[in-house]
């Protein structure tokens, strides 16, 4: 692909990424594209955006359209990325849940890249229910979605290096939910279990996932436009028992897009619960 990108080849290019998986790229962005995309033309023997929009739009090869998404689409996570929510979790929500009765709870992590947010819900599930006995939590469900199916094959798979788990794995928790396989570290049946991956477009219905008392959806709504944040917030208060939790990232708020949900300040945070119908 040559390093210069017409105007028009980025506008096209944009109309289509925002459509096809609402991710909105900025001004001056090209660079962004010619470091993603590179690889995939050549791969594909294209020269040019212009060919490769082409080329979706004839769907030949039938993968294309999936793996330019696929390469754009942001993959950064951790485990117990900015800890809150997790501490939320196990402080707040779940004690709520026990003092409700609830009996079993489902959760869904969207964009769950890799897998780390999944199976750190899973692993929060694990050491709540060892601390609270009668807890009736610990057979939780937690349904783990993304656009990417590279991302949900790696996700499933659920086999790490040492430096993927050092980034927010304490050496304590790395011995208790892992185990080595090989020069890498799989996680324990009992965390994977709870566990469930799907294939999931936030722009698509969410009907077929169920309903949800808990939804995961962090640092994602910064890539989209404000009109397609609100319809993903309020389909998400649609796919919410009455009362159910939502945790948004630490620089993303409801503010302005939807009037679904209440703010809850606890000790540990801020998340967010859905309004008394």
């Amino acid at each position: 692909m040559t390093s210069n990108i017409s105007q028009q080849e980025y506008e096209q290019f944009r109309l289509f990424l925002e459509q096809a998986c609402g991710i909105v790229l900025g001004e001056g962005k090209q660079y962004l594209i010619t470091s993603r995309l590179t690889r995939l033309l050549r791969d594909e023997n294209m020269t040019s955006i212009a060919e490769l929009l082409a080329a979706i739009h004839r769907n030949m090869p039938r993968h294309l359209r999936d793996d330019v998404i696929d390469a754009m689409t942001t993959n950064e996570t951790s485990w117990f990325r900015d800890r809150s929510p997790f501490e939320c979790l196990e402080k707040t929500v779940f004690p709520e849940m026990d003092k409700e009765g609830k009996k079993q709870c489902r959760i869904w992590s969207s964009a769950c890249s890799s897998g780390q947010e999944p199976y750190t819900i899973s692993i929060t599930a694990s050491e709540y229910v060892k601390s609270v006995m009668t807890s009736s939590l610990g057979h939780s469900q937690i349904i783990a979605t993304d656009i990417s199916a590279s991302m949900l094959v790696e996700a499933k798979h659920a086999e790490y290096d040492e430096a993927i788990l050092g980034r927010g794995l304490s050496a304590m928790r790395k011995q208790q939910f892992f185990k080595a396989s090989g020069d890498r570290w799989q996680v324990v049946d009992d965390i994977k279990r709870r566990v469930s991956f799907r294939e999931q477009n936030l722009l698509a219905s969410y009907d077929s996932l169920g309903k949800f008392d808990i939804i995961f959806c962090r640092n994602v709504l910064i890539y989209f436009a404000p009109e397609r944040k609100s319809d993903i917030l309020n389909r998400m208060a649609k796919s919410l028992n009455p009362r159910g939790y939502l945790f948004l990232g630490a620089s993303e708020t409801i503010t302005g897009y939807s009037d679904a949900f209440e703010m809850v300040r606890s000790p540990q945070g801020v998340f967010y619960r859905l309004k008394a119908a």
